[in-house]
């Protein structure tokens, strides 16, 4: 996957056909963190704090299901994706960026969290029961690296380096 071009209407990416459908694949796992992951507090002192939490939960799976709506309609429609000479056009405005890259950083925590919360550099251990969660990690990361670097930000964490 790389950048082709930047305008005012937002970015060209060309990727290879194998790059697309493993692009697909990923953003189709979307949403993988759990709704219960995300706490409104980490004290239950808070008056009402159940309720609140219960409030914060709704919220979240509604706004997960907006995504995923998005999610689809992306997969399927011709505006986003098109045929060039060399393999695929990803058009994306910059509404769409940053849309694709919570969604890439859903699919990323998400396995994160499924293969127990591993502490770089130690790969977990993989079984065919988790293989699926180190792989989407990986793609994840991979294309939310390339989407930044579109947007001139580096992303690399400390010990890459």
């Amino acid at each position: 996957m790389k950048l082709l071009r930047t305008g005012k209407t937002g970015h060209v990416f060309q990727l290879n056909g194998r790059e697309q459908q493993l692009l697909l694949e990923t953003i189709k796992l979307y949403p993988l963190v759990p709704v219960t992951h995300h706490r409104l507090s980490q004290s239950q002192a808070i008056a009402r704090a159940d309720e609140n939490q219960r409030l914060l939960e709704e919220s979240l799976a509604e706004h997960r299901a907006a995504n995923r709506r998005q999610v689809l309609a992306m997969l399927n429609d011709g505006a986003h994706f098109r045929e060039g000479k060399s393999g695929f056009e990803l058009h994306l405005s910059p509404g769409d960026l940053e849309w694709l890259l919570q969604v890439l950083n859903d699919v990323r925590v998400g396995s994160w969290l499924n293969l127990g919360e591993p502490e770089p550099p130690e790969p977990p251990e993989v079984s065919p029961d988790i293989a699926k969660y180190v792989i989407a990690l990986e793609l994840a990361g991979m294309f939310e690296s390339m989407l930044l670097s579109a947007l001139g930000v580096d992303e690399s964490p400390e010990w890459i380096e």
